[in-house]
């Protein structure tokens, strides 16, 4: 790989100025003791485990995969296809020590390499291959060590010993199927009982989906790879949950209305007597939670959170506290808010992003407060009384805690600092990473009659008066905010804004953590409030701006984004000159249920919106240049997006470009991103050179 830019060579070597940061940091349950994986420097792409002592200071290593594998090289191709999907569900693209699993006191970690199990005892300090019937996938530990569930082959295992837990009936068992991982949150599918005797698993039977297929075009000799896909409209999986005794055999299936309510959004044991599920109606306007006899598999309400749109998933929510109350979302129109049996609670003046823990009696919450760039903690009461704020200053903040033991992460300008505090006093965690090379700090403001939140880079010694092409940056969708003071994001901004572009970044309506009513803007329509708000608010810009030079726009995206991008140039010419539109799901009918249907409907039961939001007749009106870019191998947004857009315009003869990327997913790791930039630079400069 040659990247000659310094800044973009840079970039791909440090893995987005990621390798050798902390990462998976996980504390033990009575906060005296953490586990996290780090590579061992900047341009170190292998993650080991590590362990860390918080009263005494000491962090040792635990596991190192060079030791343990020798000769590995980490490539995506050498592991198991289950884990590699799962990998793509959770943007993980780590080359050693993905994620790993652990006892509540940390004493025993489990972990796969290639498909090879390892369970490391961190008391001993010793790390020890088990033996397994197959490529292992998602190994968990009992809760006291002992025994190791892990699935190969589709078919859920317990060591040592190698008999089948599941049955061999054609399903998957133990996994979480592609809705849940990529749409709901859920990325798992076996959990052990709290006396580890018997474990609740997941069934999946995808034999009703329609199977997607890729073939690799730079290997005509190799078979296509094909998986089930979950497309707008047609069949989901059916997901079952079965707790399967160990000792004695038993299998007791969970039954729930599964017709009514298909998704399985989360599931725990509350108890060797009880598990807690929740569950939802296929358009996500109803979720409930559930109690389950394990023993006899019958269920009952809890709690049921409805709302005429959807229901927008609030991490850590619905639950039950230790105490038997029932914590939901409680949202107005404003603010998202927590409720205990259908109280509200006082979070006057917050947005409540996520629900992350317990710390001294309190709800332990990451927030929004005042402008939506900025992301706090707070301890909300459960009792009433006015949230505590525990993170400080601007930036992005977020928290975990065990026992009287917190981890704040704070990001600001100046980069990221991971610090614990407990009865130990503080402690702050190495960080390896490369220093940011750049302290951007984006010009914010809210603009338009909505408040959308926008920011604006500009190249580095930029003097006033010199008018700059503009580049909107973009993404748009649900689910993702792209003005927040997290320093990382704006790397990759204020290079392009060193290249001699005014870069803008706005988030539209349909976007979170402005206010529910901001984000349910896009009900039954993707294209509409998205195309019009970034128009309006370039043009608000413009006006504060005067260095924006709105006659030469590019815009460029991912996903979602790059859907923007081609909406952008197809529909509105006269605003936006030249798009760079990357992984574009073009018409979202062949896009899946779980995220498509939460704000489309039913193509049966919208087809108007999906007509309206869909690109492909669109075609013969492309007058700007435009250049489509996806890589062949993405089971998210398949290739077949692109290339049908790609076809219709070359139908219509609208000139456009197209750039496959061989072997690439949706994510874009190790230098590839960098090397899609350096495309997309030379496009929109020579685009917008008039």
């Amino acid at each position: 790989m040659t990247i000659t830019d310094p800044f973009l060579n840079l970039s791909a070597r440090t893995g987005r100025f990621g390798y050798g940061a902390p990462r998976a940091i996980t504390l033990g349950e009575d906060g005296t003791r953490l586990l996290l994986l780090r590579s061992t420097g900047p341009e170190d792409r292998v993650d080991r485990l590590h362990l860390l002592d918080l009263a005494t200071g000491e962090e040792r290593l635990v596991a190192d995969p060079a030791a343990l594998a020798p000769g590995r090289s980490g490539n995506r191709d050498d592991l198991p296809a289950v884990e590699r999907r799962l990998r793509e569900r959770t943007r993980l693209t780590a080359a050693g020590i993905g994620t790993f699993a652990a006892t509540a006191d940390l004493a025993i970690a489990v972990f796969t390499l290639d498909g090879r199990l390892f369970r490391a005892d961190t008391t001993a300090g010793t790390c020890a291959e088990l033996p397994v019937a197959g490529p292992a996938f998602d190994p968990r530990p009992d809760p006291a060590g002992h025994r190791v569930a892990y699935v190969a082959d589709d078919a859920l295992h317990v060591t040592p010993g190698h008999r089948p837990l599941s049955p061999a009936d054609g399903a998957r068992w133990g996994v979480a199927e592609f809705a849940a991982a990529e749409e709901l949150g859920r990325a798992r599918g076996h959990w052990w009982r709290p006396d580890g005797g018997a474990l609740l698993a997941a069934r999946v039977d995808e034999s009703a989906l329609p199977r997607k297929h890729f073939a690799d075009p730079a290997r005509p000799d190799e078979q296509p790879e094909d998986f089930a896909y979950p497309q707008a409209g047609g069949p989901n999986a059916d997901v079952q949950l079965w707790v399967l005794g160990l000792d004695d055999g038993s299998r007791t299936r969970l039954r729930w209305d599964a017709e009514a309510f298909p998704y399985l959004c989360a599931a725990e044991w509350a108890d060797a007597g009880e598990v807690l599920l929740t569950v939802a109606d296929r358009l996500q306007q109803n979720v409930l939670l559930l109690t389950a006899d394990p023993a006899t598999g019958a269920t009952r309400e809890l709690s049921r959170t409805t709302d005429e749109f959807w229901v927008d998933d609030l991490p850590g929510t619905p639950a039950r506290l230790a105490d038997g109350r029932l914590l939901t979302v409680h949202d107005t129109p404003a603010a998202r808010g927590l409720a205990l049996d259908g109280k509200p609670l006082d979070t006057t003046g917050l947005q409540i992003r996520r629900v992350v823990g317990r710390l001294r009696g309190k709800l332990l919450c990451e927030t929004g407060q005042g402008d939506p760039a900025d992301q706090y903690v707070h301890l909300v009461d459960p009792d009433g009384g006015a949230p505590e704020q525990v993170s400080s200053g601007p930036g992005v903040h977020s928290a975990l805690a065990a026992a009287d033991t917190l981890l704040l992460v704070s990001a600001g300008p100046d980069g990221v600092r991971r610090r614990v505090t407990g009865p130990s006093g503080e402690t702050v965690l190495t960080d390896l990473s490369a220093a940011l090379p750049y302290r951007v700090e984006p010009r914010l403001a809210r603009v338009t009659e909505h408040g959308l939140p926008t920011a604006v880079v500009y190249p580095r010694g930029h003097r006033p008066g010199r008018r700059l092409p503009v580049l909107l940056d973009v993404y748009g969708g649900p689910g993702f905010q792209a003005v927040a003071n997290e320093p990382r994001r704006w790397q990759l901004r204020q290079w392009w804004a060193d290249q001699g572009f005014a870069v803008v970044t706005t988030d539209n309506r349909g976007t979170p953590f402005v206010s529910p009513t901001f984000t349910r803007a896009i009900f039954r329509r993707f294209s509409e409030a998205a195309l019009d708000d970034q128009v309006a608010a370039l043009h608000a810009l413009a006006e504060d701006h005067p260095d924006l030079d709105l006659g030469r726009v590019g815009v460029r995206g991912w996903s979602y984004g790059g859907y923007f991008a081609a909406l952008a140039v197809l529909r509105r010419p006269d605003v936006f000159h030249a798009a760079c539109a990357g992984a574009p799901p073009t018409d979202f009918r062949r896009y899946d249920t779980a995220y498509t249907e939460r704000y489309l409907d039913l193509p049966q039961h919208n087809p108007e919106g999906y007509a309206a939001d869909c690109l492909i007749d669109d075609a013969p009106s492309l007058t700007r240049p435009l250049l489509l870019i996806h890589g062949l191998a993405d089971d998210n947004v398949h290739p077949s997006h692109t290339l049908l857009l790609s076809q219709a315009l070359t139908r219509a003869g609208r000139p456009h470009s197209v750039l496959p990327l061989p072997g690439v997913t949706h994510m874009t790791p190790d230098g590839v991103n960098e090397q899609v930039t350096t495309a997309e630079l030379a496009f929109l400069r020579a685009s917008l050179s008039g």
